[in-house]
């Protein structure tokens, strides 16, 4: 699984290494001339490769943009409620309460703009290589390689336009007399456009996954080209904070009054949609990519380190080395001082009670999504420790170190023995699944159709019902669960808006953890609305003492030895009729204890503070989601850059 980061070492020398002392001049001395590199294929793919070891930083791929940057939501927070969501530091920030001097913007910006000034580099050099045209094995390397680079590319631009909003568009390598280094902002939408224009031809130039046994989902492939380019549309045609209104765009009703949060008009919106349809057709009717019948399996060899060469469900996997990526550390099942496991882990990123509330019964991604509980040294081994009332503080299972494969698990007990508190998993990141097309599909149909089982031009051959209902049912093992989530799908799709709705459920219920849904609900301009749903549903749940949070949970465990809980028995609504506690191994107090408790700390001091900055009382502007650009990359933009939006 870690071919490409075996010669990382060797691409890290071709065209300097990355610099940030000047804004975007992100060159230094080559230690190989662009006509020696791009004059050989092997080196070109060095080059390449360059890129993607850059995708494995902290500040990137890593850890800040799957874990950190993309929270908060209605289902995912980050932790340390309280004070904390509005001090200056990575709590306050992803709590929306947001200031430039927060010193891991300028890093995120230093490492995503160093990527692209290497992809630049890389696709100017395979331009003007005379192994181009020159026809044969060479010639289809190196537009394989140029596919890479320009997909790469619009990846890392996507991300920092969903950060940060206008930003300077460079493409083109920095001079040496630094003439072209300091940019302006570019509107976004011109950004987009232009993205989209670049995976259009990228998309000819790359070959799908599997085409042979080295060409895997660790690369960029066709697949996901296709899918990138159309949930750029998609964004396209969204919604967005806009630093000055644009003339026939439309303005939300929940609006700032000074920074607008606008779409494009219907006919716009209309082609972006017909060319998101497009490209999501062309990946669900390539036999390349589909649903692993299993999503439990789906995850377990994600943390084994294993890609799906049978399903393809992941289309894209940025690699990571062994001693790269903390997913499965700062995010994923709590470890507390286990000694089986390596110590701790830091589990930074939480998901929601309401999130958890909100899966129907019997489906199999609740447990593995949400996590109440974490694992503790016992006496007798790792044990599953419930969590009394922490509401705001579940875990997310998708990670889960005894899943993890031993090169995992032994690196996290040397780190332990040598005194380091953090340790890398190596598990790589995933930019695209394919229940995400699917639902992009199923989300695009229903708007261009009119309905969830109409048709349209250039369309699958499947309706958006079916797609959602592929998603849905995967999820459901039990056949009595499974066909009362077959009736739910026939519900839902009674109407265009009903449907819709029931996307964004499954949004939730299939992606949360993943960074993902943040920006979703964004471009559906739901993101205010939902965290203050989410306030909303946790009162309504603690105000409903008959139906709502249980102020206790009994359970028993899987066996004598008192290690796993036995999760079917778990008393989450109540003691079932004909049961008193005598009947479990164990109780705790849960979410619904609050209710009579003298101090109140959830209900009074967290709740409140969650996502602070973007909902309840003295928000400074509406919808104000976006990052600052860093104070020193102001300074050192020469007068080119200014914050807006009230920064």
């Amino acid at each position: 699984m870690k071919h490409i980061t075996k010669i990382l070492c060797l691409a890290a020398g071709l065209l300097g290494a990355t610099s940030c002392s000047d804004f975007l001049d992100q060159t230094s001395p080559s230690e190989m001339t662009g006509q020696n590199v791009f004059g050989s294929a092997y080196y070109t793919g060095l080059a390449i490769n360059k890129l993607y070891g850059a995708m494995a930083q902290d500040d990137t791929y890593s850890q800040a943009i799957p874990i950190v940057w993309s929270t908060n939501t209605d289902c995912e927070l980050i932790d340390g409620l309280g004070d904390n969501a509005t001090a200056s530091n990575e709590r306050g920030v992803m709590n929306y309460n947001s200031f430039a001097g927060w010193n891991r913007i300028a890093r995120l910006w230093d490492a995503m703009y160093g990527i692209i000034e290497n992809a630049n580099l890389a696709i100017e050099g395979i331009d003007k290589s005379p192994l181009l045209h020159a026809g044969g094995a060479d010639a289809t390397a190196m537009r394989r390689y140029k596919g890479e680079a320009l997909t790469i590319r619009a990846m890392v631009y996507f991300d920092l336009v969903r950060f940060f909003g206008d930003i300077p568009l460079k493409l083109e390598s920095s001079k040496p007399d630094l003439s072209n280094a300091y940019l302006g902002k570019t509107d976004r939408d011109v950004i987009l456009d232009t993205l989209m224009n670049d995976l259009d031809e990228a998309i000819e130039l790359l070959p799908w996954a599997g085409t042979n046994s080295t060409y895997t989902t660790e690369r960029v492939t066709r697949g996901y080209a296709h899918a990138l380019l159309a949930q750029i549309a998609l964004t396209r045609a969204g919604w967005v904070i806009r630093e000055q209104a644009k003339e026939g765009y439309e303005t939300a009703a929940y609006t700032d009054p000074v920074y607008p949060t606008q779409r494009p008009g219907a006919a716009a919106r209309k082609a972006l949609y017909e060319r998101a349809l497009a490209h999501l057709s062309a990946v669900i009717q390539d036999p390349t990519h589909n649903l692993n019948p299993s999503f439990e399996n789906e995850w377990y060899l994600l943390n084994q380190l294993k890609l799906d060469e049978t399903w393809r469900e992941n289309l894209f996997e940025v690699p990571f080395g062994e001693a790269t990526g903390e997913l499965g550390y700062t995010i994923g099942v709590r470890t507390n001082k286990t000694t089986d496991f390596g110590g701790n882990s830091s589990g930074k990123q939480k998901m929601t009670s309401t999130l958890f509330w909100s899966y129907q019964p019997g489906d199999t991604r609740r447990d593995i999504t949400c996590c109440p509980w974490d694992l503790r040294q016992e006496s007798n081994g790792a044990v599953e420790t419930m969590m009394g009332n922490k509401p705001f503080e579940l875990y997310c299972g998708k990670w889960d170190v005894r899943k993890m494969n031993s090169a995992i698990t032994d690196r996290a007990l040397r780190s332990a023995a040598a005194g380091y508190s953090k340790w890398m998993t190596g598990i790589n990141c995933v930019r695209m699944r394919y229940p995400q097309v699917l639902l992009m599909y199923a989300e695009t149909l229903n708007e261009l159709s009119g309905s969830p089982v109409g048709s349209y031009p250039g369309d699958a051959g499947m309706t958006a019902k079916e797609a959602l209902r592929e998603v849905h049912l995967r999820a459901f093992t039990d056949a009595e669960a499974k066909a009362e989530a077959d009736r739910y799908i026939d519900r839902v799709s009674a109407d265009k808006q009903t449907f819709f709705n029931a996307i964004v459920d499954e949004n939730a219920w299939e992606l949360a953890g993943e960074g993902f849904r943040k920006y979703d609900l964004i471009r559906w301009n739901l993101l205010a609305e939902k965290i203050l749903q989410f306030k909303q549903d946790y009162l309504r749940e603690m105000n409903d003492e008959t139906a709502g949070y249980p102020a206790k949970l009994y359970f028993n465990y899987t066996d004598g030895t008192k290690k796993r809980i036995d999760f079917s028995t778990v008393t989450w609504h109540g003691l079932p009729e004909g049961k008193t506690k005598e009947d479990y191994d164990k109780e705790v107090s849960f979410w619904g204890s609050e209710r009579t408790a003298t101090k109140k700390q959830q209900l009074e001091t967290n709740l409140p503070s969650i996502s602070s900055g973007l909902v309840g009382d003295g928000v400074k502007v509406k919808n104000r989601y976006l990052m600052p650009i860093a104070s020193t990359t102001l300074s050192a933009s020469g007068g080119k850059l200014q914050n807006s939006y009230g920064f």
